[in-house]
């Protein structure tokens, strides 16, 4: 397929007229001011493991990230789609034909950033996205990483990024910087070919780099999922805080820029149902346990592991890998 690849196509497709505008679009779903290696985040102690969101179009949802972000379906039924890369789950939809789309300004889902194993990887995959004129919502340079932004057809935000090598990431005193700086289209595009999109399916390596949510008190938020769930936090500022563990950029994005304020979550809307953070060491899950226990949290024992509910209604489930 020959494409006519140009920074204008893609900037028509982000609904922007400059780069500028496409990286303030990606600033707002950051949270930053305008203007690791892909294995790294899988090699902490914890990491994100795999997503469930309740849709109402199963069929149209599933097809959606089969198509634009590539993950192969390993189960289809009438009511459960499962899909991943290489073998692994990381994404399951419900089917909930008759659910409500859950508002935007109600904790839940803010994005789910797919990590592409490498910066090439991401090159080709929006080429392909750009020949298939999908819609994108914003692109940026966030110093650690990549990234392009868009959302499924029920609004649910996705990111599609790469990282840069850890080396090049800086901390200081337990924070890492981070910006939202214009996207270089052309020199992240001269890592392929862009007349041919040879993105069909994901890479084997694609695996969900991090979670960001909406919550509706951020200090709340923190002392659960930093106090009670474990994670290290890297950086807050403008109404949003990034966690992660063993000093990835982060593993977990939570904002209240739309859900200040937000209460409970209604389970019969659609969106996020749960996600997972995974350890292979059972210490660690030991330890999330008793600090839920201690906490008060409401606990659900499953095979491998616990699922918690943070103060919103959102559910998270710590399993051993």
């Amino acid at each position: 397929m020959t494409i006519d690849l140009t920074r204008r196509t893609l900037l028509q497709l982000a609904g922007a007229t400059s780069l500028a505008m496409a990286a303030a679009a990606a600033a707002r779903a950051e949270g930053m001011p305008q203007g690791g290696g892909p294995t790294y985040a899988s090699r902490t102690p914890m990491r994100v493991g795999m997503v469930t969101l309740r849709v109402k179009n199963l069929d149209k949802v599933a097809d959606y990230y089969r198509d634009v972000i590539g993950l192969t379906v390993m189960e289809r039924s009438a009511s459960v789609a499962r899909l991943g890369a290489g073998g692994v789950a990381l994404l399951v939809l419900e089917a909930r034909p008759d659910a409500a789309i859950e508002p935007r300004n109600a904790a839940g889902l803010y994005h789910t950033a797919f990590l592409m194993p490498s910066r090439k990887d991401l090159a080709r995959w929006l080429v392909a996205a750009a020949s298939h004129r999908v819609p994108l919502s914003g692109f940026a340079d966030h110093l650690v990483s990549e990234s392009v932004y868009l959302d499924d057809p029920e609004g649910n935000g996705i990111e599609v990024y790469a990282d840069r090598d850890p080396s090049q990431w800086q901390w200081s005193e337990g924070s890492v910087k981070m910006a939202t700086d214009e996207l270089n289209i052309p020199d992240l595009l001269s890592l392929t070919n862009t007349r041919v999109a040879d993105y069909a399916r994901a890479p084997e390596g694609l695996r969900v780099g991090h979670m960001h949510l909406r919550v509706g008190d951020l200090a709340q938020a923190e002392s659960f999922y930093h106090g009670t769930i474990g994670l290290d936090p890297t950086r807050k500022r403008n109404g949003a805080a990034f966690l992660s563990s063993g000093r990835y950029h982060h593993h977990l994005g939570m904002n209240v820029w739309q859900s200040q304020g937000a209460g409970q979550r209604d389970d019969a809307t659609t969106g996020l149902a749960w996600f997972s953070l995974v350890t292979a060491k059972q210490d660690i899950l030991a330890a999330q346990e008793e600090r839920l226990r201690k906490g008060g949290a409401q606990l659900t024992t499953l095979a491998n592991g616990v699922e918690a509910v943070d103060p919103w209604g959102t559910r998270v489930r710590l399993l051993k890998a």
